[in-house]
């Protein structure tokens, strides 16, 4: 029995048999939609090998129930790689995701713009990223599934089903490419001109590695940033963690409707 089995068997004995359709990863802004979540709350602390997310303004429990008439199992936080250095912190949280039944995940999260017609409180709907960090959660993987083809890895089918959901809603949901900086410093604005340079639409510390290991596992992925303030060098706002906390909710209340009306379509 591995590991994740053993910790989805925990999940169950408190959250109930029935599998969960699909996971959703919260970024700033969006733990609210957690508690909405009908079931149980677990904390991460009491999940073996689940990760140790300790940025604040996140809420590290696992929410297994219904939220509108889907069964989903909602990370309240995820571990950054500038938390402790592990690109692969959130390997096993996903590898219990898929022992519970999920063949989707959906990943928010929040992002600095680099475009002049997605602004702060917009959304974005990633149709691809860029690694910039270099850095990789497969690295040590010693099984030829390493190798995972990554030429769409934001699947097109769960892209076209939110544009959907947004398109119902009222809500302007434009596609484009978001950069991973594997942070926690802000980048400068040289590296943002790079990036723009490179065909990098929006920037942000997370989400690519949950990407490359979802797809490892066989999930469907797909992921929304809200976008909190300008890149460097591209406004006169200062940059900083509290401005990012300040302005994530702008855009978390459009996202919680397209969301909610996403899940209401799989209900």
């Amino acid at each position: 029995m591995t590991d994740a089995t053993r910790t989805a068997q925990l999940i169950r004995a408190r959250a109930g048999e029935e599998p969960v359709r699909l996971g959703l990863i919260l970024g700033s802004g969006l733990g609210h939609l957690a508690h909405a979540v009908e079931g149980v709350a677990i904390p991460y602390g009491e999940l073996p090998g689940f990760p140790d997310a300790r940025v604040s303004g996140h809420n590290p429990n696992l929410h297994i129930g219904m939220l509108e008439g889907v069964r989903v199992a909602v990370f309240g936080a995820r571990e950054h790689y500038y938390e402790n250095g592990n690109a692969s912190a959130m390997r096993p949280a996903l590898e219990v995701l898929r022992e519970l039944g999920a063949v989707e995940l959906i990943l928010t999260n929040a992002a600095g713009s680099l475009r002049p017609d997605i602004r702060p409180g917009d959304l974005m709907l990633l149709s691809d990223h860029i690694n910039q960090s270099g850095l990789n959660p497969l690295i040590g993987e010693k099984t030829d599934a390493r190798f995972v083809p990554m030429t769409e890895a934001h699947s097109p089918r769960l892209r076209a089903a939110l544009q959907a959901a947004a398109e119902a809603e009222g809500i302007a949901l434009p596609e484009g490419v978001y950069a991973w900086y594997s942070g926690p410093s802000f980048e400068t604005p040289a590296e943002i001109r790079m990036i723009r340079l490179l065909g990098g639409d929006a920037v942000g510390m997370s989400t690519v590695p949950e990407v490359i290991l979802a797809r490892f596992l066989g999930l469907e992925v797909a992921a929304i940033s809200t976008v909190t303030n300008m890149a460097a060098g591209l406004s006169d706002e200062k940059i900083s963690h509290e401005h990012t906390k300040a302005m994530a909710p702008l855009g978390a209340a459009k996202l919680e409707r397209i969301l909610r009306r996403y899940l209401r379509a799989l209900g």
